[in-house]
């Protein structure tokens, strides 16, 4: 098994794309076939756009070479993108557009001395990248999402397994104590990581503060992660069912519940949110709706109404995007949905509200924390490289360790960059009837 280099170091000089396990990564094996004119216009595009940017492009001059460090004092010291193959990286996003610049990054083809500085260089200007002219055919070019990724009863389980069924002990390498796997909230920034579990149990206070959890709160948490929501509601008073369709997270939530003594007030069940009958005092999901797709986003909300009792209320944290990028998102394959992902979709603000709203629930609260994501995902991915070893020894190789490096500086610099948000969010009864005055 191969061990992952540090940050900002290529894949090890001559291996190249020799050195990837085809079976289990065929598209980053293999180069797209070859397109001679579409890989001409990727290349003028992508080097039109990158020159556009405050960016350094170097060739390294060897597939494999370490990218040049940053400048001296006074000199230019943007973040730089170092191709170590040009041909393969235009070829593959000729062929594939984000698709394939995510995999050329997998094989080793480009890196950067500072992977969130590109990655939110690019976030920032991402509608100025493609020239208006080709943005038209943007229909043409893009790939559509799979079918077998739909989120019915069977491919949701099937989609949540693929990434949260990964492993637990990955998880743990990197994730804080409290093993939460959301947005923190940080009494200040930037954060630090003695803070990191305080910061993730302010987050959590702060939503079952929205819902109204206390003393005999029947509670329902819609998407478990690993327990510490349950746990602190349970402390609470609170009894509290949680479902997950994660067979490894149930596994260890119900471990964590049992080693607090908190067994009757906690149940974990393997269940869909479709699936769940009965009344609740209060529900609680952070970070679960963006894994349910658009096409679902009405059953989503109308369970939430259907399973809210009288007088109560949901507490909800999600990730947005601003609305017209989410429906470009929407009607493309990109290589967070292949690879991260399978199935999932970021809502906008205006999606939040307007699927809520025909449901008959009514948003009360929202408030955003966009900058305390970027820096619990910097935290995170700080942690996944220093633990590159203990992430190979559990049977991860170089190309995985590539691709998660890649996605959480993704999202970090989607952050960053402001292309993303989190939001906290309570939602009553829009009938004046079942609302109550808090």
């Amino acid at each position: 098994m191969t061990v992952s280099l540090p940050s900002a170091a290529p894949v090890a000089a001559g291996s190249g794309r020799s050195s990837v396990d085809a079976e289990r990564w065929p598209d980053v094996a293999r180069l797209p076939r070859a397109r001679t004119l579409r890989t001409a216009i990727a290349r003028r595009v992508v080097e039109h756009a990158l020159a556009r940017l405050p960016l350094r492009i170097r060739h390294s001059g060897a597939y494999g070479a370490v990218p040049v460090p940053r400048s001296a004092a006074g000199e230019d010291r943007s973040p730089t993108l170092t191709q170590h193959d040009p041909a393969a990286f235009h070829r593959r996003v000729g062929a594939d557009g984000l698709i394939g610049f995510g995999e050329s990054y997998m094989a080793g083809e480009w890196d950067s001395d500072d992977l969130v500085g590109v990655l939110t260089a690019l976030a920032a200007h991402v509608d100025d990248l493609v020239p208006a002219p080709l943005r038209r055919l943007r229909g043409a070019w893009v790939r559509r999402r799979p079918a077998q990724d739909r989120n019915t009863l069977d491919g949701a389980r099937d989609n949540i397994q693929r990434h949260y069924d990964l492993s637990n002990d990955l998880f743990a390498l990197f994730l804080d104590p409290s093993l939460s796997y959301s947005s923190a909230v940080f009494d200040t920034l930037p954060a630090t990581p003695r803070d990191f579990t305080a910061a993730q149990h302010r987050k959590i206070d702060r939503l079952l503060d929205l819902a109204g959890v206390g003393p005999r709160t029947r509670l329902l948490e819609i998407g478990t992660g690993w327990g510490e929501l349950a746990i602190r509601a349970a402390s609470r008073g609170a009894d509290v069912l949680s479902i997950t369709l994660s067979e490894e997270q149930r596994a260890l939530a119900r471990h964590r519940i049992a080693d607090v003594g908190l067994t009757r007030q906690a149940t974990v069940e393997l269940c869909d949110y479709r699936q769940i009958e009965g009344r609740f005092d209060a529900v609680v999901s952070v970070e679960m709706i963006e894994a349910v797709g658009a096409e679902y986003w009405p059953a989503y909300f109308t369970a939430l109404r259907r399973l809210l009792a009288p007088g109560g209320s949901v507490a909800l944290q999600a990730i947005t995007m601003p609305h017209e990028r989410m429906l470009d998102t929407a009607r493309t394959h990109t290589w967070i949905s292949k690879y991260i992902f399978p199935g999932g979709l970021i809502p906008s603000p205006d999606a939040l509200a307007q699927e809520s709203a025909a449901a008959g629930l009514r948003i009360t609260h929202d408030t955003g924390y966009g900058a305390h994501y970027a820096e619990t995902l910097r935290l995170w991915r700080k942690r996944f490289l220093q633990q590159s070893e203990a992430v190979a020894a559990l049977g991860f190789d170089h190309v995985f360790c590539r691709m998660w490096e890649l996605y959480l500086a993704y999202s970090e610099a989607g952050f960053r960059a402001h292309y993303l948000d989190v939001r906290q969010l309570r939602l009553v009864s829009a009938d004046p009837a079942t609302e109550d005055s808090r």
